[in-house]
């Protein structure tokens, strides 16, 4: 790469950043729905066809920002699966859903962007779902060491669910069992309810120790999926 090559490149990640930063100082102040690419090129000093050599459209932009979101939470739940390898899955999944909520009390707006009311007119692409994931994964495979180390307490299953149970279980975890899946997605969107409420202020004047109140329904979640035996570490 030539040294012009190699300034403008640079230029161009500055460029993008910039047009970030202030796209998510606009998702604070006026919500996902009103972001304008023109006011976003207008607060940067830029005229409007040099923002979309950038992003082409005002979705292109909020793909981004969604994408950088979910990355953002993905790594902050990995980094606290990491620093809690040597513990048992029970204490690795707690530590993992209070990461995914202390990350979205620090970022509500970025948070909200992902996981509150639908931007009006916007329909994530495909190329949000590797990021989007990054969490469930995590779940999944600390659900997978425990039942490849001393097995994990199968949940009840009503008959009339199971067809749908399998047809998860393929889709996403086929060596785990139906039971195993189906308390997994319904943990997943649990974790997510119960960090909505306290982001968007539904346990005002209610939960008043949010941080313990938290930590015993993540437990909960975590027995709710099968984690109860005594294990410590990963499975070899």
């Amino acid at each position: 790469m030539t040294t012009a090559h190699g300034a403008r490149a640079r230029a161009r990640i500055e460029v993008t950043a910039a047009i970030k930063d202030e796209a998510r100082r606009q998702l604070a102040a006026e919500g996902a729905a009103r972001l304008s690419l023109r006011a976003v090129a207008r607060e940067l000093g830029m005229v409007s066809s040099a923002l979309y050599r950038y992003f082409p459209s005002r979705d292109d932009l909020l793909t981004a920002l969604i994408i950088d979101a979910y990355d953002s939470l993905g790594e902050s739940a990995e980094a606290a699966h990491a620093e809690a390898a040597d513990a048992g899955p029970a204490q690795r999944w707690t530590a993992v859903c209070e990461a995914v909520r202390e990350w979205a009390l620090a970022h509500p707006h970025e948070y909200a962007l992902i996981y509150g009311s639908p931007v009006p007119g916007y329909t994530a692409p495909q190329a949000t779902v590797p990021a989007a994931s990054r969490v469930g994964l995590l779940l999944i495979g600390i659900a997978r060491d425990a039942y490849r180390g001393l097995g994990l307490a199968r949940p009840t299953l009503p008959g009339e669910l199971r067809p749908e149970a399998e047809r998860m279980a393929a889709d996403l975890a086929p060596d785990l069992p139906p039971e195993t899946v189906t308390a997994l997605v319904a943990a997943w969107a649990q974790l997510f309810g119960l960090v909505g409420f306290e982001v968007f202020g539904q346990f005002n004047r209610l939960v008043e120790d949010r941080a313990a109140f938290f930590r015993h329904a993540a437990g909960q979640l975590a027995q709710g999926v099968g984690l109860v035996y005594p294990q410590r570490g990963p499975a070899a």
